[in-house]
């Protein structure tokens, strides 16, 4: 059997992207606690964001991190009626805004100076019903954002841009 990576035709136009940039950064130390927001977090490659409870538990995996951006959580929002979505009770990692994050997906992309990898979309789960109200995992459908693996270690900081990484 061959390893050979599945290429998405639409996979070319993800170079075209402008930059984003993080607005928000939150870590769990622990499992079922609230995320706490930070100004800047160390993304250890192979591991996740340093203080984050997934670094403990999910070596290698490939939702190290989760990233949603601003415009999904606007879309959540009008889905949901809420007029204002606190980014730490829909449990991400990294909130970002100005670029398309569908079209990341599959992509290495930087964020800051560490270089990630998104390996798939971040599905709403049953805790959204509680954090969002009923309706809150319908509204997320399509607007969860990434999971990601850290390929390249590297300090992150809200402003930070987030680019796409050329394959030339």
């Amino acid at each position: 059997m061959s390893s050979t990576k599945r290429v998405n035709p639409l996979d070319r136009y993800a170079k075209d992207l402008p930059p984003g940039r993080v607005l928000w950064i939150g870590l769990r130390p622990m499992r079922r606690e609230p995320l706490q927001s930070v100004e800047s977090a160390l993304a250890v490659a192979g591991m996740g964001l340093e203080g984050d409870h997934r670094m403990k538990k999910t070596p290698g995996s490939g939702r190290q991190v989760t990233v949603i951006s601003k415009e999904f959580i606007e879309q959540i929002s009008a889905f949901t009626g809420i007029t204002s979505i606190d980014p730490a009770i829909l449990r991400r990692n990294i909130v970002v805004e100005g670029i398309n994050l569908n079209a990341l997906r599959r992509q290495r992309f930087r964020v800051g100076a560490a270089l990630f990898e998104a390996t798939q979309l971040c599905h709403p789960c049953a805790r959204m019903e509680e954090a969002l109200g009923q309706g809150g995992v319908a509204a997320m459908i399509g607007h969860g954002g990434l999971c990601a693996r850290i390929l390249e270690e590297g300090l992150i900081r809200l402003g930070d841009p987030i680019t796409i990484e050329s394959d030339t």
